[in-house]
Parts: C-alpha cells; structure tokens; sequence
C-alpha cells in the first residue's frame, strides 16, 4: 500500500500530460469543471453508469478488466443512441491507494478510451468501498439520435454478434454450473471485457428505427423499447438460438429446434435473458435489411435479425411452426436479484 494522497493519485494515474485531446475538449482535467465545445450544430449525448463491488463485479476481479468494463458499459450505452464519443468523466471510490492496483486499472481504462477517442476529462476520487461511476459525452447530428420511442408494428428486430458468455461465465463462477477451463476462459473475457458497439451505432443512424442496448438481458432491454414505442413483438426461437455464442454453445444447442431439447431450452435462456453482453438489440423497417447488413459488414460486426414488432403489446417467442414457447426469460433488476 501507498500513503500517496488524492491529488498525487489523480496526477499519476489519470492525468495524461501531452496526449491530444480532440478538438470539441476545450479544457480537460485540471478545474473545477472540464470545458466540452461540441461540433457546431450537433446535439449532446450524455449517460452515467455505476459498478460496485460485490454487485457488479468480483472483489478480485483483475482491474485492468474492470478499468476496461467501467468505461465499455458507458460507451454501449452511447453506441445505442449512435453517438460519437467526446470525453468521460470516472467518479472512484476507493478502499486504499495501491500502486499495482491503480497502475492497471488505469492502463485497462485508458486502452480502451484511445481506442474511442474518448478522454477523461474530469472526475473525483475518495477513500471509501470499491465503486466506479463514469459519465459519457457524445455527440450526434440533430435528429438522427437512435431511440426507444420510434418502432413501429412491422419492423424487423435485429441484434448485434452474439449473447449468453457473460451469463454462462456468471454461472461458472457462483458455481451453478461447471464448464471446461478453456470455456470459462472465453466466456469470462466477454463477462469482464464487453465489446461496445459504438461503429454500428453510428452506421445505423438514418437506418434503424429504435435501439438499446442489452444490459440486463435481451427481452427486458427489448422490452424498454416496445414499452417507449407503445408496440409488442414476435421473436422467433430458432433465430433467437443462433444467436448462443460459441463457449455457450458447448451443449450443441444449435440445430432444428425442438421444444422438448433441454439444451436448447438452456440456450434460449442465456440468449433471452442472461444479461451482461452489451450488445445491440434495434429495430428497423423491413425495407431497410439491406441497409442493415451493409452497416454490419462495414462497422465489422456480425447482426442477425430474430423477430418482429407487432401492434399488439407483449413478447411471444414462437417456435418455427407458430406455437409459443414457454419459458422463465426474467432480466436482471437491481432491486429483485
């Protein structure tokens, strides 16, 4: 441990003299506040996002993993409104200042906010429990922000690479399920190390018609969607079992679909509702697939459409004959885990 006091803290592992800020930073860390100048006739996109320890993440969680994870959730969140990314500011309470600790935290953080474009531009630090609070800036052209409010009945929906790791790894490490070393590995990194999908969200403006991104699980984050829209939707469970990622797979739940298939019923509930993939869940105009295919290809990430909106409310998962699926798809809720 260290008796480094806050403002060294700050200066050795967050500040970052001589590295470039884009041209919208007007003043960085430093102040009282950080001065952001949004390109001209842009609008601001903003987001905050809480990790806590023992809630969130394993104390012993390697924090250059965490430093990544913190800053990934804020810029998905940002990727589902289609924003570009402007600065960030990270709030850190901290139980002690440990050197090794801060050097990789920082380290995981800042490769990935290169990666965006996106610097820290303020914050604050104090002694307390382990806990992140980060908040995103981004910027989009006016009118053109992906929402929750615009589906329409007869849209596709669509979701972004693959889900279920997160969940499987969550399983793995609370010991509700057993999986081979290398698995747990895979799935891990994608627990630990999401993917924010940050260049489709951007190349889906003027394309989709409503997004989210999947948090908590793809029907709840789905749901925040139809909710805002006044609409339901229809998701076909032999796309929706497509979408298994490969470490999750390892109960070979691909193939034809049969509802009596205890694997398959295992797929589709880390599909449905594990949580923790960060990947996209939006909706488009069926003229649009095309377009979609073309925005995924060039944004390097795989889509898969899996379902429609409907005018009637709710979410029916269908079997391929047309019969309902019937299944426990409950999203993660902070106040009912």
């Amino acid at each position: 441990m260290s008796n480094v006091g806050e403002f060294e803290l700050i200066a050795r592992y967050f500040e970052r003299a001589g590295h470039p800020l884009p041209t919208q930073v007007v003043l960085g860390i430093g102040d009282d506040c950080a001065l952001l100048q949004p390109t001209p006739g842009m609008q601001l996109a903003i987001s905050s996002d809480m990790l806590v320890s023992g809630r969130h993440f394993f104390a012993d969680v390697d924090p250059a993993t965490l430093g990544h994870k913190a800053l990934a959730v804020n810029l998905s969140d940002l990727a589902a409104c289609g924003a570009t990314p402007l600065g960030f500011t990270l709030a850190l309470s901290l139980p002690a200042a440990d050197p090794a600790w801060l050097q990789a935290f920082s380290q995981g953080l800042f490769a990935l906010a290169d990666r965006h474009h996106c610097p820290l531009v303020g914050g604050d630090t104090t002694q307390g429990p382990l806990n992140l609070c980060i908040t995103v800036f981004g910027e989009t052209p006016p009118g053109q922000a992906l929402l929750r409010s615009d589906a329409r009945a007869g849209d596709d929906v669509w979701v972004s690479g693959t889900l279920g790791d997160a969940a499987l790894a969550l399983d793995a490490l609370l010991s509700r399920t057993a999986l081979p070393a290398a698995t747990l590995a895979a799935a891990r990194q994608r627990l630990e190390q999401p993917t924010p999908r940050v260049a489709l969200g951007q190349a889906l403006r003027g394309i989709a018609s409503a997004a989210a991104d999947v948090s908590d699980g793809l029907l709840g984050d789905l749901g925040h969607i139809l909710k805002r829209s006044g609409v339901g939707a229809e998701i076909d469970a032999a796309l929706a079992i497509e979408l298994i990622a490969a470490s999750a797979d390892s109960t070979s739940a691909r193939g034809s679909f049969d509802t009596a298939s205890p694997a398959q019923a295992a797929a589709l509930r880390y599909v449905l509702s594990g949580g923790d993939d960060y990947e996209l869940v939006f909706t488009a105009p069926a003229h649009q697939r095309e377009a979609v295919l073309q925005a995924g290809a060039g944004s390097n990430t795989p889509v898969t459409r899996i379902g429609r909106i409907t005018a009637a409310a709710g979410v029916q998962v269908l079997a391929p004959d047309g019969t309902p699926v019937r299944g426990d798809w409950t999203s993660f809720d902070h106040f009912k885990a």
